[in-house]
């Protein structure tokens, strides 16, 4: 397969990394610390998990892009695998959300005795719609039109354009995250609180965390992008982040007319 230091074929051959591994034990300590803090067992373990995730982040991000400087690397066929992949892995959220719209519809189409046989449940009062949930769904839709003019910028290679463009959507997503904040900090039922509680915040609370990822995400092309590193023809990481970005958009869509709305009696 290959003649001294230089390959024969267009495919990418993975170098052995830590950060699979590093990851998916970050992931596993931030879910097991996330039940023992539902439990009333403080927050040491889910911000250990949080920490080893943060660095999984930054690390594999340093590798990636060190990698893509290589052109011999980042073949057609390469870009063509990370795209695949990176669908099948939105898919994958896709299907994540789907659990928690599944308990959220199961519990409101069928009520039962614990909910008092209605839905929203007694005693909750559900928030305003058409309040700061109504707000962040104008904020997400606007960050979506600034996420595509900086991906048709950089197509037509206009650099400014694009460092504007992700620069607008980041700072979109910080107030998002802010107003959804602000919101928790002030709604009217805790997490604790019975099946809508507990549907409410994990379905958006799960979204506002792919927000401030996505964020990240965001903000790492807003540096490369400064640097020079994105090109119309080369943009795979961007064209990942764009992607990702817009699956949060329509996520939150679904959750605004499905649980704010229509699970509120509107």
């Amino acid at each position: 397969m290959m003649t001294g230091t230089k390959k024969n074929h267009p495919f990418h051959l993975v170098n052995p990394s830590p950060w699979p591994f590093v990851g998916s034990l970050g992931a596993l300590v931030s879910m097991v610390g996330l039940v023992l803090y539902m439990h009333n067992h403080g927050l040491y373990v889910l911000l250990m998990g949080l920490v080893l995730v943060l660095v999984t982040m930054v690390g594999w991000w340093r590798d990636v892009i060190k990698e893509s400087d290589d052109t011999e690397t980042y073949t057609p066929p390469v870009q063509f695998g990370l795209r695949t992949g990176m669908a099948l892995f939105i898919t994958s959220e896709v299907m994540f959300f789907v659990a928690f719209f599944w308990a959220f519809f199961n519990a409101s189409l069928f009520p039962t005795e614990p909910t008092g046989g209605v839905w929203p449940p007694k005693g909750i009062h559900p928030l305003n719609p058409f309040d700061y949930p109504y707000f962040n769904t104008l904020v997400l839709l606007l960050s979506g039109t600034t996420i595509t003019w900086a991906h048709h910028a950089l197509l037509g290679n206009h650099t400014k354009d694009v460092v504007k463009g992700i620069g607008f959507t980041i700072l979109l997503g910080l107030l998002f995250t802010s107003v959804q904040a602000y919101e928790y900090a002030h709604a009217t039922f805790g997490f604790k609180e019975g099946i809508y509680s507990s549907t409410f915040y994990m379905a958006t609370g799960f979204h506002g965390a792919h927000v401030i990822i996505g964020t990240l995400f965001l903000t790492v092309c807003w540096f490369r992008t400064r640097l020079g590193q994105f090109t119309p023809d080369r943009h795979v990481g961007f064209e990942a982040a764009a992607w990702y970005w817009h699956f949060v958009d329509v996520v939150w869509l679904f959750l605004f007319v499905s649980i704010y709305c229509w699970g509120s009696g509107i």
